[in-house]
């Protein structure tokens, strides 16, 4: 046999497909350190971001001219403000929006704040010849920079934290302390055991009465009680992510949707996800569909014996029910009478400030990160979202925690947001790769078995539902949805965020939303003009949904059994189930 080292025509075979090589093994393992070290952040994204930049504006006299001549700008406005010859435009900064800042030189600080934060986005903004991905990257980074070293951030140049200390004999502080050592204890104990679940869950959160009738390896399907003498023939499975545990859609009896629905006359089905652990580490996408989303049909037709159903998707929920949907309808199943998408994207490529995170290289040291363990953990996907929105959830509770002293009292969806789970390997890559990186569902590349879907393949009527202030599906994206469907479409645009736009229940005061129905064969209007044709209407868009799915359903029957009385699908305990509080 010829040696490779001495014989330069031999070759070395390369390794079987999908097995790693020693040297592969060593560099999985290294890049899984780096990502715990940088939070899971690839290095080589903000270095090829800031070589990108950094070589453009060197070859670029007439932006750095530009940027001189913007800080020439800035000091004026600095000075102005010091001689209080013009107002403060950091007043609708709500950092700033206390009186005390309007005053010198606390005024002065919160301008030049302001001065150096729009700077930077300036230097980083309109350099040519700069990819907008890097742009965009580099003016986030900067942005969060420029905003640890906000003047709000620290007790010496804070005239609310100086009030509180004078006012308080410094006791303020002291509570801060306080409360930074009780969050690094509990941080502590938490990176050594899992977090218990919250102990409002099927107490005060929940506790929509129901049934779990079916449980498989993934998911439990809660059956609610009927609260009406009669309900539509058709029933709703509500299809929540997994990202999170399912009980944002049945928080507090007052803004459980769960309830509303239940209330509206229909009968009520819900997957509750399990909280994955390395033993789930090969589960992927078509799992989650087949598992979840199949299973739970089969078994409510099995219970309800209605031909057809309802199905409603929230979040990463809905992307994978637009999967399941139009697969089912390219294969001749149908059996879904309407499919209802909650702030859920099918195509990526505008994905928002999500976006940022995601390239080929972020994506493999994710992977990387998650070889070890089997899962994404719950507090590394929770980092990422707090990076998203970090003046406030990361520097206005630090200033009111540990610098007022103040404690902010919990609130259901906020008890909710602190209890994510965990995500599958193989899954998160599936996502993170063919839904996000590759956009395949929205290209015609997604495969379900050996045969391509596509989103227009679906032929149930589509209400869709996009939020104003969502900073993960932005209701640009949402509403691209027009583009792949060639059925009916109600598109409902509300106030609120990504969660408090879709629990928005009737009586919240200070709710708005818009809707308008495209008809299949109607001309595309873009967002804008959408926004611009459709009038705002005061309240809840639930009621507005409840309408919609009367009219898609049948003369109220009587309602069905709370599960079967023997097989397969008898009820096995109370809601919540089992699953929603695992650890």
């Amino acid at each position: 046999m010829l040696n490779p080292s001495s014989d330069p025509t031999a070759t070395i075979k390369a390794p079987p497909e999908g097995e790693s090589t020693l040297y592969e093994t060593i560099d999985r393992i290294v890049h899984a350190g780096v990502a715990r070290s940088t939070l899971g952040l690839a290095p080589s994204v903000l270095g090829e971001a800031w070589m990108d930049w950094a070589i453009h504006l060197a070859i670029s006299p007439g932006k750095q001219l530009n940027l001189m001549e913007s800080a020439l700008r800035g000091n004026m406005a600095i000075w102005h403000t010091a001689l209080g010859m013009g107002a403060n435009d950091d007043a609708e900064d709500r950092r700033f929006a206390d009186d005390a800042w309007q005053v010198l030189p606390f005024n002065v600080w919160s301008q030049a704040h302001r001065q150096t934060w729009q700077w930077w986005q300036d230097a980083m903004s309109q350099v040519h010849g700069v990819s907008p991905e890097h742009e965009n990257l580099m003016a986030f980074v900067t942005s969060l920079v420029v905003d640890t070293t906000a003047p709000s951030n620290f007790p010496a140049t804070n005239p609310e934290v100086m009030s509180a200390t004078v006012s308080e004999k410094g006791q303020n502080l002291v509570r801060g302390a306080q409360h930074l050592l009780e969050d690094l204890r509990r941080m502590g104990e938490s990176a050594k055991t899992a977090t218990p679940p919250p102990p409002e869950v099927g107490h005060t959160l929940a506790v929509t009465p129901g049934k779990v009738i079916f449980r498989n390896a993934l998911i439990e399907l809660i059956q609610y009680t009927p609260t009406t003498g009669s309900v539509h023939p058709e029933p709703i499975l509500i299809v929540p992510a997994w990202i999170m545990k399912y009980y944002i859609l049945d928080l507090s009896p007052g803004n459980s949707f769960v309830r509303f629905l239940v209330g509206q006359g229909y009968s009520v089905f819900m997957l509750s996800w399990t909280n994955p652990g390395a033993d789930k580490r090969d589960l992927g996408m078509d799992d989650y569909r087949r598992l979840g989303i199949m299973d739970a049909v089969d078994a409510i037709q099995a219970i309800t014996q209605a031909s057809r159903l309802h199905a409603v998707g929230y979040c990463l929920g809905g992307s994978l029910l637009a999967i399941a949907a139009a697969a089912m309808s390219r294969d001749g199943d149908d059996r879904l009478a309407s499919v209802s998408l909650l702030a859920a994207q099918v195509d990526s490529t505008e994905a928002g400030e999500l976006r940022l995170f995601i390239s080929d290289s972020q994506v493999t040291l994710i992977e990387d990160m998650m070889a070890d363990k089997g899962y994404l953990s719950s507090d590394q996907m929770a980092g990422t979202f707090a990076l998203l929105r970090a003046r406030d959830l990361i520097w206005t509770p630090a200033v009111k925690h540990y610098l007022l002293g103040q404690r902010r009292h919990s609130f259901d969806l906020m008890i909710w947001n602190s209890d994510a789970t965990r995500m599958p390997a193989r899954m998160h890559s599936e996502y993170l790769r063919r839904l996000f990186l590759n956009n395949d569902l929205a290209e015609g590349h997604y495969h379900v078995g050996d045969k391509a879907i596509s989103i227009s393949d679906i032929r149930a009527p589509i209400f869709a539902v996009g939020t104003e202030d969502d900073h993960v599906a932005p209701w640009h994206s949402v509403y691209k949805l027009h583009l792949f469907v060639d059925v009916d479409m109600t598109f409902v645009l509300t106030s609120g965020g990504h969660n408090a736009g879709i629990v928005s229940e009737p009586g919240h005061q200070h709710r708005h939303f818009r809707i308008a129905d495209t008809a299949a064969n109607a001309a595309f209007r873009d967002p804008d003009e959408w926004l611009a044709d459709v009038t705002p209407q005061d309240g809840s868009w639930w009621p507005a949904f409840a309408s919609w799915l009367d009219g898609h359903s049948g003369a109220p029957v009587s309602p069905p059994p709370m599960g079967a009385s023997t097989g397969r699908y008898v009820a096995l305990c109370d809601a919540p189930g089992s699953y929603v509080l695992q650890t």
